[in-house]
């Protein structure tokens, strides 16, 4: 028996190191100790992978948390068992469909009839290389879920983010923004043909952008906007890339992929540390690559293609925009909106 002790032992120390070592290359956890008592958090997407780490954690540093779901029984469940390991009682679910202006809107004026203040909104959810769906305003999905509907929602919660400031805004943005370009004469793929990918980095490049625009826009009001790519993360975000379309890939790949991944609650911690740190008070319009700030892609430093992003996706979710770029007080307005077809759906 006891010649197996040395090489189990040997496989224990190395197999530590590597999962040590993975947190470390990873980015680690947020460094940050502070709780966030009386303060209230917006979530959307909460209901599994990086969402329900991150509105987790923030219970656990006392929050208030709206977790902001389209499936309301995951994210009733999600709820409960946060209430239950955190032993905080304020954590609730409400729904939001963010391939839905009409529920957007709806959110949004429950949290403003409801909620008190707003301290912290993390635009978490997202779709990732989905198929050609159109939500149901007619948009591309991951257009329409990633920019427009949380572009939307931020817009709709200003007056709340303000009336509660110092707030911030975290957008969970991708190293993916990279490669993204911008179509402005085709955004929702209706006149070329349709590429899962390009339409994926489009949405990332958009994100970044809005946060660049966005911050320009609410200075001198004390909230903070700022976008992060929390890494390479095991959630069900990938379920529609080619590692998870054939068996090949799922069982042999698959353990291999993992290695080189970290988990949720790992992947929670750089929207933790926006929404928490006390050393980026104040800090607004940067882009982080997990928890350290880097500069983005050339494109996404473009001010000309923000200020016009923002003014065709106001034109596009039916928001009327009155003031110019870097105006502290940007006042929005519900106008009408033709609708769309709807082709597909989630």
């Amino acid at each position: 028996m006891s010649r197996y002790i040395l090489p189990v032992s040997a496989f224990g120390a190395v197999f530590g190191c590597a999962v040590l070592l993975k947190d470390h290359v990873t980015g680690g956890r947020c460094p940050s100790k502070a709780t966030i008592n009386g303060k209230t958090v917006i979530v959307t997407g909460a209901n599994t992978g990086i969402g329900k780490e991150t509105a987790r954690e923030l219970a656990r540093r006392g929050g208030r948390i709206i977790m902001g779901c389209r499936n309301m029984e995951k994210c009733e469940a999600a709820a409960k068992e946060i209430r239950g390991k955190t032993l905080n009682p304020h954590v609730y679910a409400r729904r939001l469909d963010l391939a839905s202006t009409k529920s957007i809107r709806e959110f949004a004026e429950t949290i403003k009839q409801e909620e008190q203040r707003v301290d912290i909104l993390i635009n978490n959810a997202g779709v990732m290389r989905c198929p050609a769906w159109k939500t149901e305003d007619g948009f591309d999905m991951q257009f329409g879920v990633n920019h427009l509907g949380h572009f939307l929602l931020t817009n709709l919660l200003l007056d709340k983010l303000k009336e509660s400031a110092p707030s911030r805004v975290i957008n969970l943005a991708s190293l993916a923004h990279i490669v993204g370009k911008l179509d402005f004469e085709d955004l929702n793929w209706e006149k070329k043909k349709f590429d899962t990918k390009q339409a994926y980095c489009q949405s990332k490049l958009a994100n970044v952008l809005f946060t660049r625009e966005l911050a320009k826009r609410l200075q001198g009001t004390g909230v903070t906007v700022n976008a992060v790519h929390p890494g390479v993360v095991a959630t069900e975000l990938g379920r529609y890339t080619s590692l998870h379309q054939s068996q090949f890939s799922s069982s042999v790949l698959g353990p291999f992929f993992s290695l080189l991944v970290k988990s949720p609650a790992l992947g929670a911690h750089p929207s933790v540390y926006l929404a928490v740190s006390e050393e980026l008070e104040g800090v607004t319009g940067r882009y982080y690559d997990v928890m350290t700030e880097k500069e983005p892609a050339p494109q996404a430093l473009d001010d000309e293609a923000a200020c016009r992003l923002w003014e065709v996706s106001s034109r596009l979710v039916g928001l009327e925009q009155k003031g110019q770029s870097g105006t502290s007080n940007p006042s929005v307005q519900i106008v009408p909106k033709k609708k769309h077809t709807v082709m597909s759906e989630l």
